[in-house]
């Protein structure tokens, strides 16, 4: 991935096609190593293609990537209608205040403030 950071950073610093040589000085500015089978694979894969059409496939291929942990749980309020969901609000309010003992314990009868 720095290597690719690299290319870009000599991209926008005006390079059209960044050489290896290019990739090694930004690297070793920062101080980070760089392994030459990296870079050649990379200026072996973008030589010749336009970086900006590069990006953009790459975007599309993203797109279609699922990027979630699961379901979102989403809290609503309560409805003028009674359209129920009272339920959950009160179990959750329970959670907290079971959570405020839990942590008071904790701190054995020493208080900041007191």
């Amino acid at each position: 991935m720095k290597v690719v950071a690299a290319y870009l950073l000599a991209v926008l610093g005006g390079k059209a096609s960044p050489t290896s040589a290019d990739i090694k000085t930004i690297l070793g500015s920062v101080g980070a190593e760089s392994e030459d089978a990296q870079i050649e694979l990379l200026l072996k894969e973008v030589k010749g293609k336009d970086l900006a059409e590069l990006i953009a496939a790459g975007r599309e291929k993203l797109a279609s990537v699922p990027s979630g942990g699961g379901g979102v749980a989403v809290a609503s309020a309560p409805s003028a209608g009674g359209g129920g969901g009272g339920a959950p609000a009160a179990e959750s309010k329970k959670e907290e205040k079971k959570e405020e003992k839990e942590e008071s314990d904790d701190d054995m009868g020493f208080s900041l403030f007191e």
